[in-house]
């Protein structure tokens, strides 16, 4: 399937892996996808060509704090450790204990932090582990099925935790993300993956320079 290849975007880089015995990624994701759907946007995880373009547009240079909500095992994660700076920090959120502990076993980065919580809560998470905003946060939650007000809250408490300049990056399977970023945002950008499974759709949501 040309480009597609979600156990490569699994497998993430070697140098951010930690070896030893852990469940097969796959098998994991499957059975928390069954026993959690609406918290979960996709039934298997995104290909790398899906995380090549939707972190296309970071200045990794100039990065010092990417945050992921719903980072599952760790298929963005990889590929973000190897472009992040030797000084920044990759932070990822999850509700699921499942997730984070295996993700603290997967990765171990010094740059690479792991907190359970919610993603609506990411203003205090950020504070406490010593930053004042991000500059990109990154999201592949399912907005359209989550328990009601929670995308609102997340998407506002998004936007506070961004640095002037930084964006919001999401990709979905539905649009209903589009009007929860439209009154909060100066520009979005948006893109659309075919070499996914399901294609989804990618946006870029800047927030004004102060």
């Amino acid at each position: 399937m040309g480009e597609f290849s979600a156990e490569r975007a699994l497998e993430g880089s070697a140098s951010a892996r930690k070896s030893g015995s852990a469940p097969h990624p796959f098998a994991l994701f499957f059975r928390e996808f069954l026993r959690h759907p609406v918290m979960i946007g996709s039934i298997i995880p995104s290909s790398q060509r899906t995380i090549d373009r939707m972190l296309s547009r970071v200045d990794w240079p100039n990065t010092k704090l990417f945050v992921e909500y719903g980072p599952g095992v760790g298929t963005f994660c990889g590929t973000i450790l190897d472009n992040l700076a030797p000084d920044a920090t990759l932070l990822v959120i999850d509700t699921n204990p499942v997730f984070i502990d295996f993700l603290r076993r997967k990765f171990t980065d010094s740059r690479f932090v792991a907190v359970l919580g919610s993603a609506a809560d990411v203003n205090e998470i950020i504070i406490s582990h010593g930053f004042e905003k991000a500059d990109y946060v990154l999201s592949g939650l399912p907005f359209s099925t989550l328990p009601s007000g929670v995308g609102p809250a997340i998407a506002e408490a998004t936007h506070r935790a961004l640095k002037p300049g930084g964006a919001f990056l999401v990709y979905q399977y539905s649009p209903y993300v589009v009007r929860l970023l439209e009154p909060l945002f100066a520009r979005i950008d948006h893109g659309y993956e075919f070499w996914n499974i399901p294609p989804c759709g990618l946006h870029w949501a800047w927030k004004d320079e102060e």
